[in-house]
């Protein structure tokens, strides 16, 4: 964006339009997902332990990038892993292979899989466990103050995304929501990031992109948006302009009143 700094302080709300990644930039990723997480898991390891056949505590993390406390419940994620940066459906092809593994028919393991990942739905949309991290609504009420157009970006499906943001009570706050299966590609291809950009009518070269993987980065970057700005720790993130540690501190270090 033409007169923007790198470096320094920067008035992200000169954008024409920011586009946000969902899980784990507008979401408590872990809070959510790790309750996901743990209720598949839990529910495959019975059906295996049904037919006389163990997937080891050990093994666990190694599925979908997770990382488990002492009493074996997600804690927290590789933001490199399939859990953090992979589609429904790649999550559902890892656990397949994974049943094939420790024992089951590959049909077997679709169908047992499923019934995980059906009962897991089930338990999400009882328990909610959605929960908007630091800084989001005021960030998100300053720029519908401004009038800046918003967009969600997410490797979730529309659908849930849309579920997902009635459960916080922000849906409102977005002209567009832009889900894995409404591109051929998905992160860190630009597809969706171009989507977004075309159905707000505003050009990649004027759009902020906001997440908190190298994925969302570079699908960014491949797009030719003006600014990418990560959620999380110095350094973690290699492809970020500029990596904040939360909201809070992007609206009181970051944006100029």
């Amino acid at each position: 964006m033409e007169g923007w700094k790198l470096e320094g302080e920067r008035d992200v709300l000169r954008a024409d339009a920011i586009l946000f990644d969902k899980d784990g930039t507008l979401l408590d990723f872990t809070h959510m997902w790790g309750f996901w997480a743990d209720v598949v898991i839990d529910m495959f390891r019975g059906l295996l332990a049904e037919r006389g056949l163990i997937m080891l505590q050990e093994d666990i993390p190694g599925i979908w990038g997770t990382q488990h406390d002492a009493a074996g419940w997600t804690s927290g994620y590789d933001k490199r892993g399939p859990l953090a940066m992979g589609t429904m459906d790649e999550m559902y092809a890892i656990l397949v292979w994974h049943g094939y593994r420790a024992g089951l028919s590959w049909a077997e393991s679709k169908m047992i899989v499923r019934d995980c990942l059906r009962h897991a739905d089930d338990e999400m949309e009882l328990v909610r466990p959605a929960r908007l991290l630091p800084g989001v609504q005021a960030f998100l009420d300053r720029c519908r103050l401004q009038g800046i157009p918003m967009a969600v970006v997410t490797a979730d499906d529309t659908d849930s995304a849309r579920l997902h943001l009635r459960w916080l009570g922000i849906e409102d706050y977005f002209k567009v929501v832009i889900g894995t299966d409404m591109a051929e590609r998905g992160k860190p291809y630009p597809d969706l990031c171009l989507l977004a950009c075309e159905r707000l009518g505003v050009p990649p070269e004027r759009t902020i992109v906001i997440g908190d993987t190298d994925g969302d980065m570079e699908m960014a970057r491949a797009a030719g948006a003006a600014l990418k700005i990560g959620i999380g720790e110095h350094g973690v993130l290699k492809l970020a302009d500029l990596t904040v540690p939360s909201f809070e501190w992007l609206l009181e270090g970051a944006v100029k009143p």
